[in-house]
């Protein structure tokens, strides 16, 4: 990261924040926030905000998966404005406008970001690898549905791809210089291809349970 972060608040984050990742579901690890980090940093090098302030809401937005996922967006900005060792490097109102991010940082909210802050995590959470994303619905349903057989982990991706990254689904992107458009477009493409699109699916669901056997 070019922009300068303070060290002793990326050796609190490192020590005491990213080790929460390892406990959620495979979707949402260490390698998530590390690379939602990495993506949030890479945006803010061409905007005008604070880089402590960046990296610290990219490192929180999910730890409120702790409490389940239909809140965790809420839960993950209360968890942010309690953890009181944040007041070394924030006032109160850099952690206002932090957990705000946090809170509006999530890809089905009807509303945009209320901040810049926001809309850079919300971007940068919204990471678009086709062959990540597949991979993570997949191991999101095995995780949360294990009863589904093979043909029912299909369906189910495949509904949740086109409920968010259809041309008609709920994903929003924030910013234009973000490769994330373009990449957004690939997967679409790809999903409008029936027999491409269902061959990564039956790759990964068998890439999966054959590491769930080992």
């Amino acid at each position: 990261m070019s922009k300068s972060v303070n060290k002793e608040l990326v050796d609190y984050i490192e020590e005491k924040v990213i080790p929460l990742y390892d406990h959620f579901d495979p979707a949402h690890r260490r390698d998530h926030v590390q690379l939602v980090i990495q993506q949030s940093m890479a945006l803010a090098e061409s905007l005008d905000v604070d880089a402590n302030m960046v990296y610290a809401i990219a490192a929180y937005h999910d730890i409120g998966l702790c409490q389940g996922r239909e809140h965790h967006h809420e839960v993950s900005a209360q968890m942010l404005l309690a953890d009181s060792c944040l007041h070394k490097w924030f006032d109160e109102s850099q952690l206002q406008t932090m957990a705000d991010a946090v809170e509006d940082h999530r890809a089905s909210s009807s509303n945009a970001p209320r901040t810049l802050y926001g809309r850079i995590v919300a971007e940068a959470d919204r990471f678009i690898d086709p062959d990540t994303i597949i991979r993570r619905t997949v191991q999101y349903g095995l995780e949360h549905y294990p009863a589904l057989d093979k043909e029912g982990h299909c369906a189910r991706t495949l509904q949740h791809l086109h409920e968010k990254y259809g041309r008609m689904g709920y994903l929003r992107l924030w910013f234009d210089q973000s490769p994330n458009a373009e990449r957004l477009e690939t997967l679409r493409q790809m999903m409008e291809d029936e027999n491409l699109i269902r061959q990564k699916i039956e790759e990964f669901y068998l890439s999966e349970k054959l590491k769930g056997q080992s």
